[in-house]
């Protein structure tokens, strides 16, 4: 059986990391290795300014921003490189096609989305042609596989979904034999095409969510993403320190932990492996030979009942209060139906006998939700807040659990809690302010110093 390697942008920033990954491939070549890159450091951040500018009419900045951004892939790959005759060409290819799109662009508002996909395919087209090559150069007989060709997707460009059925059918036939003859496919992640042939994404953070669909399309025994932390951390490093690698999760803590916040997984890539029952292990590209992080279909004790911490920042608090809610079937449905009605997805809910309070995360459709929710309701908002979500299988069994969070957090308003829905998840409201020292005070009491 083989392997999906998932390498993000920052393993891949530089010329020395993008030599580190050819050999960590490389040092798992007995393992056929299926490899999935995403773009080289921050190229779609930069591809997604090239969109913003030529949609805003500034189509000579947008050009001059693509030949930068080629410019600058030329300094980070050609170093490492042999083939720099190649490089170029390849470049040049780019250049063109993406001067081609910002034009459009700039003057067919009606396909924006379409074509900002067309443009921001081009880092991970980019990327994982270079990385065929410089697997290559390690002696390993790698073939470049265009990821459009195998993933199949609807037409909602910029945030696609997959065709499961195809994308699998066309990765048995077409990955799965490269990999059992000891080949080593390498594919962009974040990348497919609709069923009519068009360029799509499947959104940002779309590449790991790739290697996931991959995995299940070849059988693959482990999926492993490679990233620049030591594996899935106790809390986010940024916010505290001293945090740690957490060594095992079940496949229903990470994707608690992915929802709520945990950088390293994007929120789709554990669905193909929990259907198809992969392991997926995290991992560090600049400590290859770290243990990380394994997640499977069980989970494993642990000292602490919480095994991470994860926080979602710019979240807006709802309450609902109306006292036609108190004894009444219905009122609840009538609400989340206002929310199915504008496509906002809700994270975390309250109720009280008249009263609901809940998060959501996206705010283009609040003014409408607001005035449909004042038809049946008194409806206010606060913005500017935080969810918290202690996640870990032992929560719900475990007594003295909220005990001690509460006792941690004496000096934090908690504005929401949340805990029965979730056999894995003790989930907060707080200030954005008050984040940090809620999560410093939290990691402190929950992990020791």
């Amino acid at each position: 059986m083989c392997i999906v390697m998932k390498f993000g942008g920052s393993s891949l920033a530089t010329g020395a990391a993008l030599s580190r990954v050819a050999g960590i491939v490389a040092h798992h070549r007995t393992r056929h290795p299926v490899v999935v890159v995403s773009a080289i450091g921050k190229t779609t951040d930069r591809l997604v300014s090239v969109v913003e500018r030529a949609s805003g009419g500034e189509a000579e900045a947008a050009a001059r921003a693509v030949r930068e951004l080629a410019g600058d892939l030329r300094s980070v790959v050609a170093p490492v490189l042999s083939g720099t005759a190649a490089l170029e060409r390849l470049l040049e290819q780019h250049v063109d096609e993406l001067s081609d799109l910002v034009s459009a662009l700039a003057s067919d508002a009606t396909r924006r989305a379409e074509l900002a996909d067309a443009v921001l395919s081009h880092g991970e087209r980019i990327s994982s042609v270079v990385m065929t090559w410089l697997l290559r150069e390690r002696g390993l007989d790698a073939v470049h596989v265009d990821a459009r060709d195998v993933i199949v997707t609807d037409d909602r460009f910029t945030g696609a979904a997959p065709r499961l059925d195809q994308t699998y059918a066309r990765l048995r036939g077409g990955v799965r034999p490269l990999a059992d003859a000891g080949r080593v496919a390498v594919l962009g992640g974040f990348i497919g095409r609709t069923e009519d042939g068009r360029g799509s994404t499947l959104g940002r953070g779309g590449s790991d969510y790739t290697a996931s669909l991959v995995g299940a399309g070849v059988g693959a025994a482990e999926i492993q993403i490679w990233t620049d932390v030591d594996g899935v951390m106790t809390a986010d490093p940024s916010v505290v320190p001293d945090a740690r690698p957490v060594r095992h999760l079940s496949f229903a803590e990470a994707s608690e932990l992915a929802y709520f916040g945990a950088r390293v997984l994007h929120p789709s890539t554990m669905l193909p492996a929990i259907e198809h029952d992969i392991p997926v292990r995290v991992l560090n590209s600049a400590r290859p030979d770290g243990e990380g992080t394994l997640i499977e279909s069980r989970g494993r004790p642990a000292a602490s009942p919480v095994k991470s911490i994860a926080c979602k920042k710019g979240i807006t608090v709802i309450d609902i209060r109306s006292t036609r809610m108190l004894m009444a079937h219905g009122f609840l449905a009538a609400i989340f139906a206002v929310f199915d009605r504008h496509a906002t997805a809700v994270d975390v809910v309250s109720t009280s006998e008249v009263g609901v309070s809940l998060t959501i995360d996206r705010v283009e459709r609040l003014r409408e939700i607001e005035a449909a929710l004042g038809d049946i309701a008194a409806v206010s908002h606060d913005g500017r807040q935080a969810i918290v979500s202690l996640v870990g299988d032992a929560i719900r069994e475990t007594p003295g659990v909220a005990a001690t969070v509460f006792g941690a957090l004496r000096p934090v308003n908690v504005r929401m809690i949340s805990q029965g829905s979730s056999r894995t998840n003790l989930s907060l409201v707080v200030h954005e302010d008050d984040l940090p020292v809620a999560i410093a005070a939290l990691h402190a009491e929950l992990f020791g110093p």
